[in-house]
């Protein structure tokens, strides 16, 4: 070979470098993943047109949480943010769905996971929406202690709805909060849930699994707000997520139309498993509610 000759490169040179470059490639991810990502909330304003919505409620804003998994290191300052996030959107509702906790993986029940909705609560004690916050519990919730997770959550003036509904009322016209049970860990009734409304007032069902909306839009929902899913936690570039978990597969996020009914999947803050976001940061939601007649064109 002169001084001028290009370099050889074999096969095995060439897999070689390849299999180097995909690992830097997934350890910068990782890392991205783990410390910028993960703590990257953002807020997505979302507006939906409820076709039962009275005028004097059009412009309600809602602000959704879900799935804060309260770790002390990984999820407590997402949480934190988002918290001042939802108070300087200064929103009429606040609503959580779900999954305040994390149940171990190996275990099918875990009461001592249980414990950790206290800080978590202590968290959100900061929040004051003028018309309430109102909750559901999730699965990680329904497989440690349902019980202590709801106390929690109480203790902090926070609604908790099982299998109920709520009336709010705004200018001499009502929308109603229901929530139902737990879809994997306990027993949701939507007849139960739902029987006290009146016909003509409308309702956002909080559901902490989004695919539940195929039953829900059987029944005189307008909306229904979801998580679970975390957007899949982990994703790649123009790829569906790699993993969904049980009843969140068929709608793991955004806005989506389901029968009649309006469905949005919020996907969380903290994170379970890897604590690593990628291509799905934290979420903070708001909604805001309009009259088919004052839809944003």
């Amino acid at each position: 070979m002169t001084l001028f000759d290009p370099p050889q490169t074999t096969r095995r040179d060439f897999l070689r470098t390849g299999a180097k470059l995909s690992v830097g490639a997934a350890l910068a991810a990782g890392s991205y993943g783990a410390f910028f990502e993960r703590q990257h909330v953002v807020v997505r304003h979302v507006e939906i047109p409820l076709t039962r919505l009275p005028e004097a409620l059009d412009g309600l804003r809602i602000a959704q949480l879900s799935d804060l998994h309260y770790h002390p290191e990984f999820s407590a300052g997402v949480i934190r943010k988002a918290v001042e996030y939802v108070n300087q959107l200064n929103p009429d509702v606040l609503v959580l769905t779900g999954d305040y906790v994390t149940l171990s993986e190996f275990r099918s029940e875990d009461p001592g996971a249980a414990k950790a909705a206290s800080p978590c609560a202590e968290l959100l004690a900061p929040l004051r929406p003028k018309l309430g916050i109102y909750a559901v519990l999730g699965n990680h919730d329904s497989f440690t202690d349902p019980s202590y997770v709801s106390g929690a959550l109480t203790e902090r003036g926070i609604h908790v709805l099982a299998n109920e509904a709520a009336p709010i009322e705004k200018d001499g016209r009502r929308i109603w909060i229901a929530g139902i049970a737990d879809a994997l860990g306990g027993f949701p009734d939507f007849d139960a849930t739902l029987r006290r409304i009146p016909h003509k007032e409308p309702v956002v069902l909080l559901a902490h699994e989004p695919d539940v909306a195929d039953e829900a839009t059987k029944f005189p929902v307008d909306l229904q707000l979801s998580g679970h899913s975390h957007g899949g936690q982990i994703r790649l570039p123009f790829l569906p997520p790699l993993a969904l978990p049980r009843l969140g597969r068929k709608y793991p996020m955004g806005l989506r139309k389901v029968g009649q009914m309006a469905l949005y999947t919020n996907i969380g803050l903290g994170t379970i498993g890897v604590p690593v976001r990628i291509l799905a940061a934290p979420e903070v939601t708001l909604l805001t509610l309009r009259t088919d007649r004052n839809r944003a064109q």
